[in-house]
């Protein structure tokens, strides 16, 4: 394992998506896209899911890259669904592994239901339209129904789809309880990883819930927080970086990559972390492959 020299330099990409669960690409693919975009330090983050962990590790070593293990998951704070990465973690957890299993079982009734609403909404054959992009149906998510929104010429883009459906109050969206928050940060923290709030700017949350977010998050052994997303804006990289600093977190960078053409920003083109805060993969350099 090469070590780290100067982490706060380091170009870290630790939040992506393989066809594992909703990204286009397979781990393999993610690897040569990440060492062609200057990526030192890589994770792969699918949904609930850790099945490709292995082909990364393998895809990683080709290609000369450090990797972290990683995932991302699906949690129910304040009625809001928020994602919470996990990074260096064991992926033959056992507890780890039944958590996740768990979480991805409420997937397949609650994309029949999209799809029922879709074809209220005149689109019929949305849920059988958006198996066609799906690995493994237990993983089935909104973005394999804007993938077929797109084919079937109902919008142009992906980002008119969640304009127009799938968000809440439009047709095809339907909430789910997913795990709670300190379920998820457990399964991390006791499989040996470091639990990250992945792209805190999306939440719709209110000031009041957003403190209780950290601060419940801190309670329960998070330490981390994404202050780079390809989702985030710089006003709201800064406004991430005053929670790592107001919460004493470390501080993550991911793209949030999906595809090529689905993504804000492709793999390895983040601009860097504000140099006063500690990265969070500082802690985790026993943890890398």
């Amino acid at each position: 394992m090469r070590k780290i020299v100067s982490v706060s330099c380091l170009n870290a990409d630790l939040h992506c998506h393989s066809v594992h669960s909703d990204g286009t690409l397979t781990p393999a693919e993610l690897a040569a896209r990440a060492r062609a975009g200057g990526v030192d330090l890589w994770s792969l983050t699918d949904h609930d899911e850790i099945g490709g962990q292995a082909d990364a590790i393998a895809a990683a070593r080709t290609h000369g890259l450090r990797y972290l293990t990683g995932v991302e998951i699906s949690v129910t704070f304040a009625d809001t669904t928020v994602h919470i990465v996990g990074l260096g973690f064991d992926p033959a957890d056992t507890r780890l592994g039944q958590g996740l299993a768990d979480t991805r079982d409420g997937r397949g009734p609650r994309a029949v239901e999209m799809g029922q609403q879709l074809a209220q909404a005149g689109i019929p054959g949305a849920y059988e339209g958006a198996l066609k992009y799906v690995s493994n149906p237990r993983l089935i998510a909104r973005p394999h129904f804007a993938r077929f929104l797109v084919e079937a010429g109902v919008c142009h883009d992906v980002s008119e789809v969640f304009r127009k459906y799938l968000t809440e109050g439009k047709p095809g969206y339907v909430p789910h309880r997913w795990a709670r928050l300190g379920d998820a940060v457990k399964w991390i923290t006791q499989s040996g990883g470091v639990a990250v709030i992945a792209h805190p700017a999306r939440y719709k949350l209110t000031p009041t819930e957003e403190y209780a977010l950290l601060s419940e998050f801190r309670q329960h052994g998070g330490l981390g927080v994404e202050v780079i997303s390809g989702t985030h804006s710089g006003q709201d990289t800064r406004r991430c970086a005053e929670m790592a600093r107001e919460f004493g977190l470390l501080a993550s960078r991911g793209s949030d990559f999906h595809g090529p053409a689905e993504s804000h920003v492709d793999l390895g083109q983040l601009p860097p972390l504000p140099g006063d805060l500690t990265p969070v993969w500082s802690l985790l350099e026993a943890k890398i492959h």
